[in-house]
């Protein structure tokens, strides 16, 4: 009689044959990071689709409605053959809203899914005073936001070693690109520029990653946690005032933190300060930066809208 680890063996045997034939991919939340991934593999042929708050049908992928009080119409017809899955919907006060509403949906397709990521955030790590933090780091969230991330952490893993499927963690910083950067505040008229000496921000720009995601679907490993980052950390004041030099504007006044007008979401990304160390990615799925820090990934945005 075979075992428990032989038919979690044989599994994921038939579920690499069948990702070498076609690779579908599902996305829990089709918004701004997994769409720049749906582009990237609809462009190479793969089937997409995922969820939004209204439906619609696009050129190149399907996006069902969905959010905790409306499940997905036909959910084994929606996650039928998916090879990946990507969820990147922030829970709420009752947890994962994928899991929740859809866990044995999803668990009932494990036979072709070989490959999950969860989208969360280098938050989980709460303050480190500035302090490099890396994946080995114990998680020690101060905000409610954070600490719903951890917990989503942990049941993906969780659903993950129950089901034989590989499931993987993506703790991001802020995330900025095109449409989406210090760019478009400065010409909004929104940018401001907050003095808190010695706090920093990591961040990372989208397509880098789209280029981990891609990395780690190439490079599965079930239970692997990744920070998602660039390579400098920096005030935020410096990211507006360089936006400004490139746009040939004066940056809007230095105002210290303990005078700034902030609305309460906003003042409690300063109550955290910390360096999020990259290294992971690097040795292990082998990425490059495309954008190493907010100067090489500012420029590039400018020089893709000039471009055209």
């Amino acid at each position: 009689m075979a075992t428990g680890s032989t038919t979690t063996a044989s599994r994921r045997r038939a579920t690499r044959s069948r990702i070498r034939t076609i690779s579908r991919l599902f996305c829990f939340g089709l918004g701004y990071t997994a769409g720049r991934l749906a582009d990237a593999v609809a462009s190479e042929g793969w089937t997409v689709a995922g969820t939004g708050r209204t439906a619609r049908a696009e050129a190149d992928r399907t996006v069902h409605r969905f959010e905790r009080g409306a499940p997905l119409d036909d959910p084994a017809s929606s996650l039928a053959g998916a090879t990946h899955l990507l969820a990147s919907i922030p829970p709420d006060a009752e947890g994962d809203t994928a899991l929740g509403v859809h866990g044995r949906d999803i668990a009932a397709a494990a036979s072709t899914l070989g490959w999950i990521g969860y989208l969360s955030t280098s938050g989980v790590y709460g303050d480190h005073g500035g302090a490099w933090v890396d994946e080995d780091t114990p998680p020690a969230p101060t905000g409610d936001r954070s600490r719903r991330r951890l917990d989503a952490e942990r049941a993906w893993t969780d659903f993950g070693r129950a089901h034989g499927i590989a499931v993987h963690i993506f703790r991001l910083p802020g995330i900025y690109g095109p449409g989406r950067s210090q760019l478009d505040a400065v010409r909004s008229g929104r940018a401001h520029r907050i003095d808190k000496p010695g706090q920093v921000f990591s961040r990372i720009h989208v397509d880098d990653i789209v280029a981990t995601l891609r990395a780690s679907i190439e490079r599965p490993r079930a239970g692997a946690i990744y920070n998602v980052a660039d390579d400098l950390p920096a005030p935020s004041h410096e990211v507006t005032a360089f936006a400004c030099d490139l746009l040939g504007v004066e940056p809007p006044p230095l105002i210290p933190f303990a005078q700034a007008e902030l609305s309460p979401m906003a003042r409690s990304f300063y109550a955290d300060n910390r360096r999020v160390r990259n290294e992971r990615i690097k040795t292990e799925l082998g990425v490059t930066l495309r954008h190493p820090d907010y100067r090489a990934g500012l420029r590039a945005i400018l020089a893709a809208e000039t471009a055209g």
